[in-house]
């Protein structure tokens, strides 16, 4: 695997100088996740015990943090997560603490995941899984379904390994009945691949200054 992806600051958001790309938006990382990974799949009004969500690109942690906070307590869900540049623990808890949602167990949670490059993980009440490696070669092997995937990984632009049909494909694959995903880029590639991989997509308000957003379901 890679080593730690080297970051860079904007104005207190972190930035991949690998990818020349935020890891969230400048407007708010935490309102984005909620507005395109969580309210994109419809949660938390979906989530019973074993509902199981995957994401492509675990960066800061931010998505695992924001699903953990609407999973209620008597309701376990599963959280699978590919990453091949991880970032390096203290960036992380830095972005973290910035956004000001967090609390310091779920930071300590998320570097110590980072840190020592932990395959599994308790956070609260989402048991986590996280594939260190390129998703490409990954996600093939994966043996879950995903009732629900957050596509995170930096722009089309800068990082098209990501965004590859084939690799689009294997997340068709690897979707439960109904299953749905949720991205915050529209490029027409992107939904195009999804649509020919399965999914009935719909382009929708994006967040701040993005004009749309994508999201689908299995047909």
């Amino acid at each position: 695997m890679d080593q730690t992806s080297e970051t860079l600051w904007s104005d207190g958001t972190p930035v991949s100088a690998r990818f020349d790309d935020p890891y969230f938006s400048l407007t708010g990382g935490v309102a984005e996740t909620r507005h395109v990974f969580l309210a994109g799949n419809d949660l938390p009004g979906r989530l019973v015990p074993g509902f199981e969500v995957a994401e492509l690109g675990f960066g800061t942690g931010l998505n695992l943090l924001a699903l953990a906070a609407i999973a209620p307590a008597d309701c376990p869900v599963r959280f699978t997560s590919f990453e091949a540049f991880p970032m390096a623990p203290g960036d992380a808890a830095e972005a973290l603490r910035a956004t000001g949602a967090f609390g310091p167990g779920d930071i300590a949670a998320v570097a110590a995941i980072l840190g020592g490059r932990e395959t599994r993980a308790q956070v609260g009440p989402v048991e986590v899984e996280i594939v260190w490696g390129d998703a490409r070669a990954a996600l093939p092997l994966w043996p879950g379904r995903a009732d629900a995937w957050f596509l995170d990984g930096f722009s089309p632009a800068k990082n098209p390994e990501l965004w590859e049909a084939g690799l689009l494909a294997e997340v068709a694959r690897h979707t439960a009945p109904g299953g749905t995903f949720a991205t915050y880029t529209a490029a027409g590639h992107v939904r195009r691949a999804l649509e020919a991989a399965g999914f009935a997509v719909a382009r929708c308000p994006g967040f701040g200054t993005k004009r749309h957003m994508s999201r689908g379901v299995l047909r």
